[in-house]
């Protein structure tokens, strides 16, 4: 759809209140297209008071339907640690899965209010275009789509940020650009995503980042923090004893590891469209918890078990950040994987040093397969040493078999 398709219809356009947002409704307004504002509260950390958001749209011209989400968010990000579905560079997908949740959460409020076209601000060359389209596709099929920065009009008249803030301030709506910060910022309660601008350069270090949700590791304090997870059939449950609700427990787990420098990650990853996308990300609460229930993990599976889970992991993690959450594929890997997780109950504690997370200790996990006596180096009752001299015969038949038909090679 191109700017021109809209006259007709009524749009519920997904904002942040940032720059994009602001600029998109207005010049929609202006043009006389029939606007209605949705923001997702998906808990972000940059925000002191979601309802500032609309504050920013109105002089825009246009109403702010804010869709409070956190739950759904807290249970998503849940679902992506009992996956531990991370992406290229260790990132926790947390952008990846907001918009599923996003899209899912504002489409039933849009349709209520009459709303016959979700617009959305991503750009043309990233990924976020392709899971609010696709989400929007699958979810609700009668739904169109306007992405104005794939519209060339629009993409003529702003082809920048200077070029969005002058048209902002000629109407009278403060929109500055430049200052201290040099690079965008997509935050929900799993954490926050920086790219753009300062960033895209390889020349930049990545501690021009300002951490929202914590400290980076060198700022951290000197002591270590010990901290008690405790985890039932892969969700966490317990924070030191505290019994959360998953909200409350996500920004409790943001708030501990943030202080102490943990879950900055850098990568470069691989877009959907093809290109490779630079980001600094802050995912304190999703670090901490996800090496816990690792350790976890670690007690519980087997060796098939574990490349299994492995495989899983990995495909839920692309379906994640292909936005293909809800696909059926989706649905069957992450029923496959409870098969795993069911598991996983017991308490883990840690402790956190300057970004760093260290195992202290694993206890209330009936479901462990470790056993001390079987895998002592010293004497013990556990498995018998000499009962291992069959097993090494089995295995040297096929060895020698190898080596006599001549198909090892040692460089």
């Amino acid at each position: 759809m191109i700017l021109a398709d809209l006259k007709k219809e009524y749009v519920g356009l997904c904002v942040s209140g940032g720059l994009d947002s602001r600029t998109i409704a207005r010049k929609l307004t202006e043009s006389g297209v029939r606007v209605l504002a949705f923001c997702a509260d998906l808990g972000q950390p940059d925000e002191k008071n979601i309802e500032d958001v609309r504050a920013r749209m109105a002089p825009c011209g246009v109403d702010t339907v804010i869709v409070d989400l956190k739950k759904d968010m807290a249970e998503a990000c849940f679902q992506v640690l009992e996956a531990q579905a991370m992406y290229d560079g260790g990132y926790w997908n947390s952008t990846g899965i907001a918009r599923a949740v996003t899209v899912r959460g504002v489409l039933p409020e849009m349709k209520k209010r009459g709303c016959t076209v979700l617009a959305h601000g991503a750009t043309g060359r990233g990924n976020d275009q392709m899971r609010f389209e696709r989400y929007t596709n699958v979810l609700d099929p009668s739904m169109k789509v306007y992405a104005p920065w794939r519209d060339p009009t629009l993409l003529r008249e702003f082809p920048g940020r200077t070029q969005m803030a002058e048209f902002l301030a000629s109407r009278g709506i403060p929109a500055p650009v430049g200052g201290k910060k040099k690079y965008s910022t997509d935050a929900n309660l799993a954490g926050l995503s920086h790219e753009a601008e300062d960033l895209e350069s390889l020349q930049t270090p990545m501690t021009i980042v300002e951490p929202t949700m914590g400290v980076w590791p060198m700022q951290a304090p000197d002591v270590v923090e010990t901290v008690e997870i405790q985890f039932k059939a892969g969700r966490p449950v317990r924070i030191n004893g505290d019994s959360l609700s998953p909200v409350a427990l996500m920004q409790a787990a943001n708030h501990i590891a943030g202080r102490n420098g943990v879950g900055m990650k850098h990568a470069l990853e691989n877009r959907i469209v093809g290109t490779k996308s630079r980001g600094v990300y802050e995912a304190p609460g999703m670090e901490m918890l996800g090496t816990a229930l690792r350790f976890l993990y670690q007690a519980i599976l087997d060796r098939r078990a574990t490349t299994l889970f492995h495989q899983l992991s990995r495909l839920i993690a692309e379906q994640i950040y292909d936005g293909r959450y809800f696909d059926p594929v989706s649905q069957a890997a992450r029923a496959a994987l409870t098969v795993f997780s069911r598991h996983a109950t017991g308490t883990i504690t840690l402790g956190l040093y300057k970004g760093n997370i260290l195992f202290q200790s694993l206890k209330h996990c009936q479901t462990s397969l470790y056993n001390e006596a079987d895998s002592s180096m010293e004497a013990s009752e556990g498995l018998n040493p000499v009962s291992s001299q069959g097993f090494v015969e089995i295995q040297s038949v096929e060895a020698r078999a190898l080596a006599r038909a001549g198909q090892i090679q040692s460089s």
